[in-house]
């Protein structure tokens, strides 16, 4: 492996880790259906022009145009508002935190889906060790005065984590072969369309954001987090292969954790850092054989 590859890796990481502080900071103003669709009209400003130069047209065919469409609902418009409203009611590192349990959810899925991709004993151990951490951390709320909304907000984000897990497992079986930047721009695009429509039904009257902290949370969310983030993880695919490129998930509570405490004065407990550990160790243990063979 390549230092670029690892470079890419890791400013891959930081990217995604950090887009959970930006996201409880834009949805402090405006809701979380039309934040996420500001974020993906953001990043279709990188991507058409990038699709537009390198030549690389969205498909006509009937049938791709559909499961591009599901790709796009699965994977980009469904997690992006449900991960943003739950992160109206719970801290953003628990939401990096959460959401980095991905790769558990992926091989529960690709278990019945795929034919090579089924639970050993070391996976299971791996996803019972997750799934432990997953309920420390909810537990933590449940004598608060806010607990039920502490709960929603965490579902909210473990959903959003399932439908990345079904996204991925769909995309391998469905769409495998598709130009990174036509996958990438194709998604976005139908994802975007997607929520502008949902916003008048969803939030309406829809918001525009005026402080400038909101517009350049929508910006690094878009620009960063859903044009160069997309690249660099089809990038990561094409040279490690889609399992190792899925270990990036490690580093998202690392990030998510260490900016929500500094930037947003987040409290840490130790049960916190204990449901962190079970997860990430889970993910580690559950995904080792496959990412050593990738």
């Amino acid at each position: 492996m390549r230092l670029r590859e690892w470079g890419a890796f890791w400013l891959l990481g930081a990217i995604w880790g950090s887009s959970f502080l930006w996201i409880k900071i834009a949805v402090a103003e405006i809701g979380p259906v039309t934040l996420a669709a500001y974020r993906l009209l953001f990043g279709l400003l990188g991507l058409l022009p990038l699709a537009w130069m390198t030549g690389q047209a969205i498909p006509r065919d009937r049938s791709l145009l559909v499961r591009f469409l599901g790709l796009a609902v699965l994977n980009t418009a469904l997690p992006f508002a449900l991960i943003s409203w739950g992160e109206i009611r719970i801290a953003s590192g628990l939401a990096a935190i959460l959401n980095g349990s991905t790769p558990l959810f992926t091989l529960i899925i690709a278990h019945f889906w795929l034919r090579d991709e089924k639970i050993t004993p070391r996976r299971a151990a791996g996803l019972a060790l997750g799934f432990v951490g997953v309920v420390v951390l909810m537990s933590r709320d449940l004598r608060a005065p806010a607990a039920l909304e502490s709960t929603w907000g965490q579902a909210a984000v473990l959903a959003a984590s399932c439908s990345y897990a079904v996204a991925a497992t769909f995309a391998r079986a469905a769409l495998r072969g598709q130009p990174v930047v036509v996958q990438a721009t194709a998604s976005v695009l139908m994802a975007d369309a997607v929520l502008w429509l949902a916003v008048p039904v969803a939030e309406w009257p829809p918001r525009l954001p005026h402080l400038p902290g909101t517009w350049l949370a929508l910006g690094w969310l878009g620009l960063l987090g859903s044009c160069v983030a997309y690249l660099l993880y089809y990038y990561l695919i094409n040279a490690w292969g889609a399992t190792r490129a899925t270990i990036v998930t490690y580093v998202f509570p690392i990030f998510g954790l260490f900016l929500g405490v500094a930037a947003l004065r987040e409290p840490l407990t130790a049960q916190l850092i204990a449901g962190t550990l079970l997860i990430v160790t889970g993910i580690a243990t559950a995904t080792r054989v496959s990412t050593a063979r990738t």
